[in-house]
């Protein structure tokens, strides 16, 4: 089964902003462990909600907005990708996601077509 992990930094970069600089090194070298991870197929970096573009179309009339689609303060930072066999699998990769540890989370979606 395909899982698609959603990061959601919230505080994090802010606690982790605020760690030692050999804690900080860990929190990459965790984000790295992840990557590594048999499975695992990394997302590109997100860049920040308020960098983002929304487009909709109305009456056959492109729209676009500044900013993220939903106003929130968690938003996605990053993704990836894991093939894990069941939802315990994927549980256990998303907790050692620091994000989830430093004040984010992690949203499991399983992977389906439902068009």
């Amino acid at each position: 089964m395909k899982y698609i992990m959603l990061i959601y930094q919230g505080g994090a970069l802010e606690q982790q902003a605020a760690l030692s600089e050999d804690e900080q090194k860990q929190v990459y070298a965790d984000y790295q462990g992840i990557n590594e991870t048999p499975g695992v197929t990394p997302g590109l970096p997100m860049g920040r909600p308020e960098n983002a573009t929304t487009v909709r179309v109305e009456a056959g009339k492109t729209l676009t907005t500044d900013g993220p689609f939903v106003g929130m303060k968690e938003s996605v930072g990053s993704w990836f990708i894991l093939e894990a066999d069941n939802l315990d699998a994927a549980i256990e990769v998303a907790a050692r996601v620091p994000a989830a540890r430093y004040g984010g989370a992690v949203e499991i979606r399983p992977s389906e077509v439902y068009w």
